[in-house]
């Protein structure tokens, strides 16, 4: 059973005006600590900005370990934040934005800051990232030409980032078009080989459009420091179904050997991801297995109708049905928050982000719910 690890990203906003707040020098830090020592399995840690935290699991062997981990590194994220008078935003960019963020000092940090200039005062988003365990290196490139071809109907699947400066953007995922700013970022090229891979990476280090390997922006992309394919392209999300749904979908397409590569052009897939970007689930988009133009719900559809013997195997399979469903009634993240936003302004979109920093999830198992409490 290949193991999986799920990133979440957010932002810490003022409670009652929902823009982004600075933390005070070392009580990420101190947030850190408490996690480690409370043993509840995951980490938490600084990030890029200082308003902002990720929170990292450990190696997941299944779903029920994933909805315990995420339950737990929540919970505490969101009592540090109500200590502070703030609200844990799970969105993938928030209602508002400062346009003067600050950036984590660190010598990582200080390189990116340092590459991407004025961009890095205004990059206020978050993402979901999944990584995928692949022993074998040049299988994992593999892994990475099956899912760039899905991308597309990935993000469509989880845009979570309508807002920016306290209006409606008129896109399902914002986060992506400020992500599109970076250099080395959307659609990975298609590779031949590990060697391939090697080379292209090497040429932008020395072309110095990154400063090392780890600031690749590509919505896919082979880890550099795990034997893992990680997924990049999907938004933070609102509650832990919808992450641990990305999730599940994301390892089954990259451990399944039987999905074709996606050769298609960077350009193609881009122009389609940007479809989905700015329409959500009412994109059209391209279905990498035939080329053929379909709407999002079918190709979403298509999707777990190919992987569906992996996720049985794996005991997902009816959560991520049962999951899809939910989202035709429901909608997407980006369509709940414009629902809420709609209904009752920014005390709606707080009661969305509270609800689904603090709840159990429904598809969390009896046992993973009992030691949540």
């Amino acid at each position: 059973m290949a193991r999986f690890g799920i990133e979440e990203e957010f932002l810490l906003v003022d409670r009652e005006t929902l823009v982004p707040l600075a933390s005070a020098p070392g009580s990420r830090e101190r947030l850190a600590r408490e996690v480690s020592d409370r043993r509840i399995g995951g980490q938490i840690y600084p990030e890029f900005l200082t308003s902002q935290v990720e929170c990292v699991t450990d190696p997941l062997l299944s779903r029920a370990d994933a909805v315990t981990q995420l339950d737990g590194l929540r919970r505490m994220l969101t009592a540090h934040a109500a200590a502070n008078d703030a609200v844990v935003a799970a969105s993938g960019t928030p209602f508002h934005t400062t346009r003067q963020a600050m950036i984590s000092s660190s010598p990582h940090y200080d390189r990116v800051a340092t590459q991407l200039g004025s961009i890095a005062r205004g990059h206020e988003v978050n993402g979901l990232h999944v990584h995928v365990e692949v022993a074998d290196a040049e299988e994992r490139v593999r892994a990475l030409n099956r899912l760039r071809g899905w991308l597309p109907v990935l993000l469509a699947l989880t845009g979570n980032s309508p807002f920016t400066e306290g209006a409606d953007t008129g896109f399902a995922s914002w986060r992506s078009i400020l992500i599109r700013r970076l250099p080395a970022t959307w659609t990975p090229p298609y590779f031949r080989d590990l060697d391939d891979y090697v080379r292209q990476v090497e040429r932008l280090l020395a072309l110095g459009a990154i400063p090392e390997r780890s600031s690749l922006s590509w919505a896919a992309r082979v880890s550099d420091r795990f034997p893992t394919v990680e997924a990049r392209v999907c938004d933070a999300q609102l509650d832990i179904d919808d992450t641990v749904f990305a999730a599940t979908l994301i390892r089954a397409i990259a451990v399944n050997g039987d999905l074709p590569a996606a050769s298609a052009p960077v350009e193609e897939i881009d122009a389609v991801l940007w479809v989905s970007a700015r329409y959500g689930m009412r994109a059209i988009v391209v279905d990498p297995t035939t080329g053929e133009h379909t709407d999002a719900w079918t190709a979403a559809q298509r999707l777990v109708d190919l992987v569906r013997p992996g996720l049985e195997e794996l005991g997902d399979a009816e959560f991520v049905i049962d999951h899809l469903a939910r989202l035709r009634v429901e909608g997407t993240g980006a369509e709940r928050q414009r629902r809420a936003y709609a209904r009752e302004g920014m005390d709606g979109l707080r009661r969305l982000h509270l609800a689904g920093a603090a709840s159990v999830p429904a598809s969390t198992p009896p046992s993973a719910a009992a030691a949540a409490e």
